[in-house]
């Protein structure tokens, strides 16, 4: 005979164990703490284990509820999935992102695979450029949005995340001690151009630019041959290369932040919902990284 789970009872239980305790969970469930406890009782009765013990330092899964922790998260997030999946309207049609080159292989990933999962009648068309073309595409309508790297963010757009410019090299490489320093920069309005200049000037190195490449793929391959050091953001650092710290004599970059625009009227609902993956896979990257 076919017997079915309560999906909400399960919850509870999850909510319980990732809070670390009854209390706590009240306010991920909006329950009371009885009401709470009470359905822990209902799913123990269920299966006629133990699940949860009480100790002086919080709770402690049994043997029972270790078995169930895992399967019941696999459970709620397929749950999960086919709710989302079946209320979701179905979209079709294209939408424009724009995004930097330097930040396509790190960000991109975390959230185009959400999104394509759940609107997959929508075609994501990508451009890459510098920040300051993708702005004039965005005012233009060429893109429905874009992703920035700039110093600070503009009075129309949203910063998701500041983060660190470094100095990197080749591993093992020998290109920072150079001098003239040979630096791989970017487009000529490439955002990291001016504050490179600037550093370099004020701590009296002289340098030179080695390529005005606009493909970063290209500008990685010229570092990682060591003849050249680049700046990137410490989240975009590529595995071929390395962070040249302090002992390196090259001076402190400043930080930039990555920011999200939409056009003035907000954009279409699926600029928004792409918009909401965006900042969702940002957060999650963040509590990773803490």
């Amino acid at each position: 005979m076919a017997r079915n789970l309560d999906v909400g009872l399960l919850r509870a239980f999850v909510a319980v164990v990732d809070a670390g305790g009854m209390t706590a969970a009240t306010g991920v469930l909006n329950l009371t703490q009885a009401a709470v406890s009470q359905q822990i009782k209902r799913l123990e009765d269920t299966f006629g284990e133990v699940l949860i013990t009480r100790e002086r330092r919080g709770l402690k899964l049994t043997s029972a509820g270790e078995r169930l922790f895992g399967r019941a998260k696999r459970l709620l997030a397929l749950n999960d999935e086919i709710w989302t999946e079946m209320t979701t309207p179905l979209y079709e049609g294209e939408i424009r992102l724009g995004i930097p080159s330097d930040i396509v292989n790190t960000y991109l990933p975390r959230f185009l695979k959400g999104f394509a999962q759940a609107y997959p009648k929508v075609r994501v068309s990508l451009r890459c450029t510098s920040s300051v073309k993708l702005l004039d595409l965005l005012k233009a309508g060429q893109v429905d949005l874009t992703l920035t790297t700039e110093l600070k963010c503009g009075p129309d757009g949203e910063n998701l995340v500041v983060d660190r410019l470094v100095w990197v090299g080749a591993r093992g490489g020998e290109a920072q001690w150079q001098r003239p320093l040979p630096v791989s920069i970017g487009c000529s309005d490439c955002a990291f151009r001016t504050p490179i200049r600037e550093v370099l000037q004020r701590a009296g190195i002289e340098w030179w630019n080695t390529s005005e490449l606009t493909n970063t793929e290209a500008q990685v391959a010229t570092t990682a041959a060591d003849i050249a050091v680049m700046a990137t953001l410490s989240s975009t650092v590529p595995s071929s290369l390395e962070v040249l710290g302090k002992d390196s004599g090259l001076p402190l970059l400043p930080p930039f932040s990555v920011n999200l625009y939409l056009p003035k009227d907000g954009g279409s609902h699926i600029a928004q919902e792409l918009a909401r993956h965006i900042r969702q896979a940002v957060v999650e990257q963040r509590r990773m990284v803490a």
